[in-house]
C-alpha cells in the first residue's frame, strides 16, 4: 500500500486509501460486531492504516467498536473521528456545535470511547451554528497543544471557511463527499486547498453504493438511511441507472469490479486537482473490503476517463 502525506511536509502520513467505518453502526442496515471487527484487522493487514469513525456514528458505539479493533494495533493506524453534531436532543433537535466547551468535553468523551490517549487526525464535523469558526479551531488547537490531537481537520466546509481556520491553526485535510457523481469540491474548497497545502480526504467514494451496481433502491431496509435520499428514491434513482450502467460497462470491459472503476477515478483525480487526496470507501465486509483495497492499482485510460468524467453532469437528485 502506497503512503500519502496529508497537509504537507508536516502533515499526516497515512495509506494511500482509508476505510470508513459507520455502516458498522448506523445508518447502512443492520451491522454485525464480530465482522466488522475483522474487516478492520483485515484492512489493517492490507495496509489500509487510515482509519475514520466519527462521535455521532451510532451516538458513540462506533468509536468504542474501533477503538476495540485497533486497541493492539495502536502503532499501525492512524485514527481519525469527528466531533460537533450533538444528538443528545434526539435527532429532530440535533445541533453542530462548536463552543470551546464542547469542543472539549467531545474530545475527552471520544478518547475514553476509543480507548486512546491522542487522536491522529480531529475533525470539526459540520460548519458549527453556534460559534465562529475561529472559537471552535482555536480549541481544537488547545487538544494539540495539550497533547490530545496530533493534527486537525474540517468536514463539508468552504474556501472561505477553511481559510479562516487555517489561520488559527492549520488544517491537516478536509474530508468531503467526492465522487463520479459528486464533484462540489471542486468549485467550493479545491482553490483554497492548494493555495493552503491542505490534503482532501473523499467520503463516499463510491456514491454510498450506487455506482458499484449492487445497490437495488427498492429493496433498502427501513434502517438504511438511503431510502430518504433523494438520488436513490422513484424517478431520480432511475435516471442516474445510467450512470451506473456506465460504470459497469467500463468494469466489464476491464475486468474488474464497478467499484474499483469508481476507486481509480477518485483516486486519479489527486493529480489533476494538484492537491493531496485519500478515499475512505466505508464497508463492513472483508470481501468489498479487499475489492476496494485492489482499485488503489487501477489507472483509468484517457478513453474511459471520457466516460466518466462528465457523469455528474447527469445526476438527478440533491446529495441529501
Amino acid at each position: 500500500m502506497r503512503r500519502i502525506t496529508l497537509g504537507g511536509s508536516n502533515g499526516l502520513e497515512v495509506s494511500a486509501q482509508g476505510l470508513g467505518c459507520m455502516g458498522m453502526s448506523e445508518w447502512y442496515g443492520q451491522g454485525d460486531w464480530d465482522d466488522s471487527i475483522a474487516t478492520i484487522h483485515r484492512a489493517i493487514e492490507l495496509g489500509v492504516t487510515f482509519i475514520d469513525t466519527a462521535d455521532v456514528y451510532g451516538s458513540g458505539h462506533n468509536e468504542v467498536l474501533v477503538g476495540r479493533a485497533i486497541h493492539d494495533q495502536r502503532e499501525n493506524v492512524q485514527l481519525a473521528t469527528k466531533f460537533g453534531i450533538d444528538r443528545s436532543s434526539g435527532d429532530g433537535s440535533r445541533q453542530i456545535r462548536g463552543d470551546a466547551a464542547y469542543v472539549r468535553a467531545a474530545c475527552d468523551a471520544s478518547l475514553l470511547r476509543l480507548g486512546l490517549d491522542v487522536i491522529d487526525l480531529y475533525y470539526l464535523h459540520r460548519p458549527p451554528q453556534n460559534a465562529e469558526i475561529e472559537e471552535t479551531v482555536g480549541a481544537m488547537a488547545q487538544l494539540v497543544h495539550s497533547g490530545k490531537v496530533r493534527h486537525l481537520g474540517l468536514s463539508e466546509v468552504n474556501g472561505d471557511l477553511l481559510r479562516r481556520a487555517h489561520a488559527v491553526h492549520p488544517i491537516t485535510a478536509v474530508q468531503s463527499e467526492y465522487s463520479l457523481w459528486t464533484r462540489n469540491p471542486e468549485t467550493e474548497v479545491l482553490a483554497a486547498l492548494r493555495e493552503l497545502g491542505v490534503g482532501l480526504v473523499p467520503y463516499s467514494p463510491l456514491g454510498r453504493g450506487f455506482l458499484t451496481g449492487t445497490v437495488k433502491p427498492d429493496s433498502l431496509g427501513d434502517k438504511d438511511f438511503r431510502v430518504h435520499n433523494p438520488r436513490f428514491a422513484g424517478d431520480a434513482a432511475q435516471a442516474n441507472q445510467a450512470i451506473a450502467e456506465a460504470v459497469a460497462q467500463i468494469a466489464e470491459r476491464r475486468g474488474i469490479a464497478p467499484a474499483q472503476v469508481a476507486l481509480a477515478w477518485v483516486h486519479g483525480q489527486a493529480a489533476r486537482l494538484g492537491i493531496s487526496l485519500v478515499p475512505i470507501p466505508g464497508t463492513k465486509r472483508v470481501t468489498w473490503l479487499e475489492q476496494n483495497v485492489a482499485a488503489v492499482d487501477i489507472t483509468l485510460e484517457a478513453d474511459e476517463l471520457a466516460v466518466l468524467d462528465p457523469l455528474a453532469d447527469m445526476v438527478v437528485g440533491a446529495r441529501y
